[in-house]
């Protein structure tokens, strides 16, 4: 195996903020945080299955009119119970909706203005 593992980088405008949906929504640890004049500047956040690094976004925090950025795609254990807990913490969700190409879905935008997608097989959804 020539890789073992990718940790994407997701920048962010404000961490202490982002931290509310990586941390507060999605249920992930935080750790390895990094601090520059008492800010935090960067950290991990992550779970038995997944790491993400989030760290400052560079420049002007505002993205241009047609910045797409990153997208993530999900596998929930409880699509339901995510997407409710999304919703109890103030997040704009979708409506969970059955895909004619076999995935029941929904979509979050997080305060980065990325945009997340939370998906299981139809014949699965629990």
């Amino acid at each position: 195996m020539l890789v073992q593992s990718c940790i994407p980088v997701i920048p962010s405008a404000d961490l202490e903020k982002s931290l509310r949906f990586w941390v507060d929504g999605l249920g992930l640890t935080m750790d390895r945080a990094m601090h520059h004049e008492g800010r935090l500047i960067g950290c991990m956040v992550h779970n038995e299955h997944v790491q993400f690094w989030l760290n400052d976004r560079a420049g002007d925090p505002t993205p241009p009119e047609t910045y797409e950025g990153m997208r993530l795609y999900w596998a929930p254990t409880s699509i339901h119970v995510l997407r409710e807990r999304l919703q109890s913490l103030g997040y704009v969700v979708s409506e969970i909706t059955e895909r004619d190409y076999g995935q029941t879905e929904f979509f979050v935008t997080d305060d980065d203005g990325f945009s997340h997608c939370f998906g299981v097989a139809t014949d699965k959804v629990v």
